[in-house]
């Protein structure tokens, strides 16, 4: 079998999409061949490290977006390596120029198609489209490429629900949860040693954490806003780290400088995997008010390492927890957040089972879950 993964974006870009087709692909060449197909966006450092194949259209980028825009339409070798790869099976991990590709490629040669729903769509049109008109065309552009595959996977149950009853969705769904590589660390005494010396933390710091893209669009500014309010009604000694990039750096800057945290606030950039296990670890808790993800495999990291998150009433992302007992969900105001982590911290007997509930129940390995992703792709080709 030959497995032909799509994706709209790739490394040196770095987000929850990208990782899951890189952790896909790696875990199923134990299993069959696969190629990656995806935009060049850049130099990549990891490619030679890489066991499975990648084919990349050209791209272009794209003014004030933190994505370039591919152009496989447009590239011909692309589609000639695409047509002469003799895939088996399409799996879309992204609906646009690539996923596109991918659906034309299995209706070409009648091939089975599966596509993972990773997102939330119908929020980037309303963000970046200005007219009624355009998200429906936009919309209905999607859900083509996904309603052409044989069967759709949802990331949890609140995605399958929203896809069904809001989005149009008729192909057969189910739900096939993420997952995560990180391990947990040998040692969290000294990872918090290794993490306070790196980034000039007190050792009796109480420390949280954001990690993925910088961008207002993750409603990080709301997290500093109720870090703030925390500040005001008692909250010391603390530190807030955000470990990405992304385009709103500067805006976050000054909000931080505006609202007087800049002891508190510190920008890790990109880190490499062990340091970020250390990150988690060292962390009381992961604070993640984004109502834009649909589930990011952040939570599932932090979860790693005993360390449950706090989200916002009505975050699709949450729906995988149970509140008060593997992780926390509050009102989506700043003040009923920061009265929210304060209750959390001084409620230690309740923290602990917490914590260790969020490693026990949400900790999913992508070894687990590749091998039922192995027996599924058996299944749409007819071959078990």
């Amino acid at each position: 079998m030959k497995v032909g993964l799509f994706i709209d974006t790739w490394y040196p870009m770095v987000d929850g999409v990208i990782k899951v087709v890189d952790n896909y692909a790696r875990r199923l060449v134990n299993y069959c061949d696969v190629v990656v197909f995806c935009p060049d966006v850049g130099e990549e450092k990891t490619s030679a490290a890489v066991p499975y194949e990648v084919v990349k259209c050209s791209s272009l980028s794209v003014l004030n977006n933190d994505y370039p825009a591919p152009l496989s339409l447009l590239d011909p070798v692309f589609d000639t390596k695409l047509v002469r790869s003799r895939i088996d099976l399409v799996h879309v991990h992204s609906p646009f120029m690539l996923g596109m590709a991918g659906i034309a490629c299995s209706k070409l040669r009648r091939l089975p198609a599966v596509a993972t729903l990773h997102s939330q769509y119908r929020q980037d049109f309303d963000n970046n489209l200005k007219y009624n008109w355009s998200k429906r065309v936009a919309m209905s552009g999607i859900m083509r490429v996904f309603n052409a595959c044989d069967e759709c996977w949802a990331v949890n149950g609140s995605i399958k629900e929203l896809y069904e009853s809001d989005y149009g969705l008729k192909s057969a769904c189910k739900v096939r949860l993420n997952a995560t590589d990180h391990v947990p660390v040998p040692d969290a005494a000294l990872a918090a040693r290794e993490v306070d010396e790196r980034y000039g933390i007190p050792s009796d710091a109480t420390v949280f954490l954001f990690v993925g893209r910088i961008n207002f669009i993750k409603n990080i500014d709301f997290a500093v806003r109720a870090l703030a309010r925390a500040k005001e009604l008692g909250l010391k000694n603390f530190r807030m780290l955000f470990a990405g990039k992304g385009q709103d750096e500067d805006k976050l800057a000054a909000l931080v400088q505006e609202l007087g945290l800049t002891e508190e606030v510190v920008m890790c950039g990109l880190t490499d995997k062990d340091m970020l296990e250390k990150l988690y670890s060292r962390a009381s808790l992961f604070l993640f008010p984004s109502l834009y993800d649909a589930n990011s495999l952040v939570q599932i990291e932090a979860a790693c390492q005993g360390t449950p998150a706090v989200f916002l009433e009505g975050a699709r992302t949450a729906s995988t927890i149970t509140p008060g007992v593997n992780g926390y969900v509050c009102p989506a105001s700043e003040d009923a957040y920061a009265h929210a982590i304060m209750d959390i911290l001084a409620d230690k007997d309740g923290y602990a089972r917490v914590s260790a509930a969020a490693r026990k129940d949400l900790y999913l390995s992508w070894d687990d879950v590749v091998r039922d992703v192995y027996a599924d792709y058996l299944r749409l080709l007819g071959r078990n």
